[in-house]
């Protein structure tokens, strides 16, 4: 089973820093970062016993 709360805290830290890009009008790298999160969330659950 996957550990639920590492991957919340590793969506919620990239969340957090694809808004300060926001903040800062890097649109561009804050979708990046939101885009590598998701990818990254989701091969560790689908990888997970």
């Amino acid at each position: 089973m996957p550990d639920f709360e590492e991957l919340y805290f590793d969506l919620f830290n990239a969340i957090t820093d694809a808004l300060r890009q926001r903040k800062e009008q890097n649109f561009g790298t804050a979708a990046e970062i939101l885009r590598q999160a998701q990818l990254k969330v989701e091969e560790r659950y689908m990888d997970a016993p």
